[in-house]
C-alpha cells in the first residue's frame, strides 16, 4: 500500500482545480498585460479570481496581491513594511517558519532592525503577556507570528494577538499558510495587517500564493520590474496558477466542514492506535489536543530505539510518506529548529503525520500498524 501522510508539505491537486486551469494552459494563452483580445481575456480571468478570493475571505479585491507562494508573500510583508514605515524593531518567535525567521535574521544582520523573540512555554505556546510587555517597551514594532505551526500544529489565538498589536500600534503580519483553506478567515474581523496563502497547501497548484494587505496600509513593492499587480509585483502573472488558487480556495470553503470532520476523525484514530500500540509514545507541542492544534498535523515523539535513525527510511520502504520535521528540513541532516527549541529528547525519534481530504481510515490503520510493528520487531530483537 502507498500512503501519503505529508500533506503539510504539499497536497494532491484536486481534479476540479486542474479542470479550471487547463483552458489557461492551452487556448487562453495571451499575456494579461497585452491590450488585444487574447490579453484582455486572460486579464479578465485574473481579476475574476481575485474577486472570488476576496469574497471568500470577506475582503476587497484591491487588498489581494498574487505572489509565487507563501515565502514570497511573507518576505514582501516583512521587508516592505519595515522599509516603507521605517520600523526599527520586530518581534517573532523562535519556532516560526524559516520564510519568516531567516528574513528577520537577515535584516537584523544588516542592521536594519532590532529583533526580539517572544517567550514560549514547554508546549511551544506563545506567551501573550510577554508579547504585550515587549510592545509596551517598544510600540510601533512589526509583529510576525504564525497562525498554525507547520511542525507541531500549535494554533495562535489570532484575536488576542491582534488586540495586543492594535493596542500598541504594531504592524501585525500572520503567516497563515497552514490554516488557509482549512479554517475560515474573516478579514473584516481579524486585526491583522498582512496574511498569506499558498495554493498547494489546500489541493491547489504549486508556485502560486497571495498576500492580503489591510486597507490603509500602503507598502513599497518587493519585486520590481513591471506594473503588474497594481505596481506591487513585477513580472508576468502565473495565470493558470492564479485561476487554480481561486478554484482550490472555493472548493476548500465549500467542503470545509465535511473535510474537517473526516480529517479530525483520522487524526483521532491515529492518536488512539499509537497510544495503544507503543508504550512511551508522546506527542510534541499541542498536536494531540484537537482544540489547540491544526486538525491536519500530528507530531509524534517515539521512545528511544535502535531503529530511530532509520525510521523514516523504513516507513518510506513500506510505502508511507511522512516527515521528520518541517518540509524544508526533509532530506537534510539538519534537525528541526522547532523541536530543538522545545528541547525534545534528542534520543527520541520524531515523526510528523499530516493528513488530507484524500486519506482514508485504511491508510491510517496501515501507517499506524506499520510503525507499531517496527517497534515491536525492535523490542523482540533486544
Amino acid at each position: 500500500m502507498k500512503v501519503y501522510l505529508d500533506n503539510a508539505a504539499t497536497t494532491q491537486l484536486d481534479p476540479e482545480v486542474l479542470e479550471a486551469m487547463l483552458p489557461l494552459m492551452t487556448e487562453q494563452f495571451g499575456n494579461p498585460s497585452s491590450i488585444h483580445s487574447y490579453g484582455r481575456a486572460v486579464r479578465s480571468s485574473i481579476e475574476r479570481a481575485r474577486k472570488n478570493i476576496a469574497a471568500i475571505l470577506n475582503a476587497a479585491p484591491a487588498e489581494i496581491f498574487f505572489t509565487s507562494g507563501g515565502t514570497e508573500a511573507d518576505n514582501t510583508a516583512i521587508r516592505s513594511s519595515i522599509e516603507t514605515f521605517g520600523l526599527q524593531h520586530a518581534i517573532t518567535s523562535r519556532i516560526e517558519h524559516h520564510a519568516v525567521l531567516h528574513t528577520l535574521e537577515h535584516l537584523k544582520k544588516l542592521g536594519a532592525i532590532e529583533l526580539s523573540f517572544v517567550n514560549l512555554n514547554a508546549k511551544g505556546e506563545v506567551d501573550l503577556e510577554h508579547l504585550e510587555a515587549l510592545l509596551a517597551s517598544k510600540p510601533r514594532s512589526l509583529v510576525s507570528l504564525m497562525h498554525g505551526n507547520n511542525e507541531i500544529g500549535n494554533l495562535l489565538d489570532l484575536e488576542a494577538a491582534g488586540d495586543i498589536c492594535e493596542k500598541y500600534d504594531a504592524i501585525f503580519h500572520c503567516d497563515t499558510v497552514q490554516t488557509m483553506g482549512h479554517y475560515r478567515h474573516d478579514l473584516q474581523k481579524l486585526k491583522t495587517n498582512f496574511i498569506v496563502g499558498a495554493a498547494h497547501k489546500f489541493n491547489g497548484p504549486k508556485g502560486i500564493g497571495f498576500l492580503y494587505v489591510r486597507p490603509g496600509i500602503k507598502i513599497n513593492p518587493f519585486v520590481h520590474g513591471g506594473a503588474q499587480e497594481r505596481n506591487m509585483r513585477g513580472g508576468t502573472e502565473n495565470i493558470y496558477g492564479i485561476v487554480g488558487l481561486a478554484k482550490a480556495l472555493e472548493i476548500a470553503y465549500r467542503d470545509m466542514d465535511a473535510h474537517r470532520t473526516h480529517i479530525e476523525g483520522l487524526k483521532s484514530r491515529m492518536i488512539g492506535k499509537l497510544k495503544d500500540g507503543i508504550e512511551g509514545v508522546a506527542f510534541n507541542g499541542n498536536s494531540a489536543d484537537l482544540s489547540k492544534s491544526l486538525y491536519t498535523v500530528l507530531n509524534v515523539s517515539l521512545p528511544p530505539s535502535d531503529i530511530s535513525d532509520m525510521l523514516l527510511f523504513n516507513l518510506d520502504i513500506a510505502g508511507i510518506a511522512v516527515s521528520g520535521g518541517s518540509a524544508c528540513s526533509s532530506g537534510t541532516d539538519i534537525g528541526s529548529h522547532v523541536l530543538n527549541e522545545l528541547r525534545i529528547d534528542e534520543n527520541r525519534a520524531n515523526v510528523r503525520f499530516s493528513f488530507g481530504k484524500y486519506n482514508t481510515e485504511a491508510e491510517i490503520d496501515y501507517a499506524a500498524e506499520t510503525l507499531i510493528g517496527l517497534y515491536k520487531k525492535e523490542s523482540v530483537s533486544l
